[in-house]
């Protein structure tokens, strides 16, 4: 099969700026250079653990998940989701200190998302306990966890559930570092060849400048991912992860993935030193 017909399976998380980005993939809007793309759509916990068994040609992942698949994936340059002063939050049903939080049970939504990398970057050695991230809020709210590490939208809708912010890790990242805090990327496996490679790396990027260039109708697709948000809370929070950075993540956020996984190595967070490596494009 030539690489002019090539199939091509992408999957990405069921949310709304991750639906924004794929937007004119998804809908035909722009020049597929041949490539047939099938689209996938599941939880990032799932989609870390499935790039594990190199399920996909292309995937969204945590950067969390990035160290045990790195010999057979490559970073792309577009796609990531980084966090400038913001990030995940540790949320309660009360104010809580340090040491308060030493000894809470913290829901957190995975232990391959970068969310948790970053809580344990933050404070190591925290007790906590894997849970769906869409239900982390209610189970919080119901007293079943002390605090609860939050991704995606809750992030944005913690306050009207009850919920007060303990830290955000992205702001605390920044204090520490002065850099974006990294969170979800997009990979492509190694064994597609360079040619295919940077071909579906541009294809990415078009999806996504095409987005950007057309605000509304996109974000009147991706709203659909966003059941119960607000058209103001969904278009702050697309904003917030769908910008240039995402077009391409450039030197800085190059110097920000570098730096996370320097500080996790630092920290013999991973077994071996992790390098980052990009598709060049």
């Amino acid at each position: 099969m030539s690489v002019q017909t090539r199939e091509i399976t992408i999957a990405h998380s069921p949310d709304s700026d991750d639906a924004f980005m794929f937007y004119a993939l998804a809908e035909n809007k722009i020049d597929k250079r041949g490539l047939v793309i099938h689209q996938v759509m599941k939880d990032i916990q799932t989609l870390n653990e499935e790039a594990m068994h190199d399920k996909y040609d292309v995937s969204a992942i945590s950067f969390a998940a990035y160290p045990y698949l790195h010999d057979r994936y490559m970073l792309m340059p577009c796609g990531a989701s980084m966090g400038e002063r913001y990030g995940p939050i540790i949320v309660s049903k009360r104010e809580m200190s340090d040491k308060d939080l030493a000894g809470a049970r913290i829901a957190i939504p995975g232990k391959l998302t970068t969310a948790y990398l970053a809580l344990n970057l933050y404070r190591p050695g925290l007790s906590v306990v894997e849970v769906p991230f869409e239900k982390i809020i209610d189970e919080v709210v119901a007293g079943n966890y002390d605090a609860g590490l939050l991704i995606h939208e809750g992030q944005l809708t913690y306050a009207s559930h009850g919920l007060v912010k303990l830290v955000d890790l992205g702001q605390w990242w920044h204090d520490e570092t002065g850099l974006p805090l990294p969170l979800g990327a997009n990979v492509v496996a190694k064994h597609l060849g360079d040619p295919l490679i940077k071909q579906v790396t541009k294809l990415m990027q078009d999806s996504i400048r095409f987005s950007l260039a057309n605000r509304n109708e996109a974000m009147k697709y991706a709203m659909a991912y966003s059941p119960g948000l607000s058209d103001e809370l969904a278009d702050r929070f697309i904003g917030m992860y769908v910008n240039e950075l995402t077009v391409d993540c450039g030197e800085r956020g190059k110097q920000a993935v570098k730096m996370l996984f320097d500080v996790a190595n630092q920290k013999n967070i991973f077994q071996r030193e992790i390098i980052p490596q990009f598709v060049e494009v």
